[in-house]
């Protein structure tokens, strides 16, 4: 650390960011640039490179060009993500596989909030909540690597949070379970403090990023109707099950971390223009 108490930075070299056209990948990209840094992007298209980077075409879950991406990186920041619990598995494990083979890289994982506190047990709970046992696994694998490794947890982004809401909004009727708590974080806010971690030495758990404050699901229904300027009934809906009722307990919200600014009616007021 610093004198200021930042990672201290390290020497120049590659650092490969996964996923990096995606909603956490470009701003990271981005302020890697910024810094001065020579960034390579692994993609499964091909394509011009986001923000002057470097791009590398491969396929983590398949593992085709993941042996080239890796090469020579100093860092490796894993953004990708799937929408299948098993595939992001998959792609963990072949990306800390090829990184084992190509030298002693930092590996960066970006984790979330509740990945060791969301017991997922029942047909249900795999159903609803399998992302965080995922995570969890995923974790285990870069922490067991033998390779350095940093990982930092972070709540839901704003983005996805929308793309939540909007999905449930769309019957004339939306069931909403009850309770549930969370504590949405702009992803640019997390791009700088997995930027930050990025250029410093290994730091293994990294302190928790979360939103400026907590939310029950409703409330981020009803802001995201209103922002809409649309009208739906809520019907409350109980939800069974270990981990909803973890969730329900603040298992994925972290109140001593709520270290971004950005609120939720301020992400609406911004991306829907109200």
């Amino acid at each position: 650390m610093n004198e200021r108490g930042r990672p201290a930075e390290r020497s120049a070299g590659i650092i490969l960011v996964t996923g990096g056209t995606g909603t956490l990948g470009r701003p990271l990209v981005a302020r890697l640039r910024e810094a001065g840094r020579q960034v390579r992007v692994l993609s499964r298209h091909a394509g011009e490179a986001a923000e002057a980077a470097e791009r590398v075409t491969g396929d983590l879950i398949a593992g085709e060009g993941v042996d080239a991406a890796v090469e020579a990186a100093e860092v490796i920041v894993h953004c990708a993500g799937t929408r299948g619990a098993k595939d992001d598995e998959v792609q963990t494990r072949n990306l800390v596989a090829a990184a084992a083979r190509a030298g002693t890289p930092h590996l960066v994982f970006i984790s979330v909030v509740g990945a060791d506190r969301v017991p997922v047990e029942g047909r249900l709970d795999r159903a609803m909540f399998g992302y965080f046992a995922a995570k969890r696994r995923a974790e285990r694998t870069i922490a067991d690597s033998g390779l350095p490794w940093t990982t930092l947890r972070a709540t839901q982004f704003h983005d996805l949070v929308l793309e939540t809401v909007q999905a449930m909004t769309r019957p004339p009727v939306v069931p909403v379970p009850t309770g549930m708590r969370f504590q949405p974080i702009n992803a640019g806010e997390v791009a700088d403090r997995l930027a930050a971690l990025a250029l410093g030495a290994p730091a293994g758990l990294a302190p928790d990023v979360a939103g400026p404050r907590e939310y029950e699901l409703a409330e981020l229904v009803r802001g995201y109707l209103r922002a809409a300027g649309k009208r739906r009934p809520i019907l409350p809906l109980p939800l069974p099950g270990k981990a909803a009722r973890a969730v329900r307990a603040g298992a994925i919200v972290a109140a001593d971390r709520a270290v971004g600014t950005r609120t939720w009616e301020e992400f609406l007021a911004h991306r829907l223009g109200s």
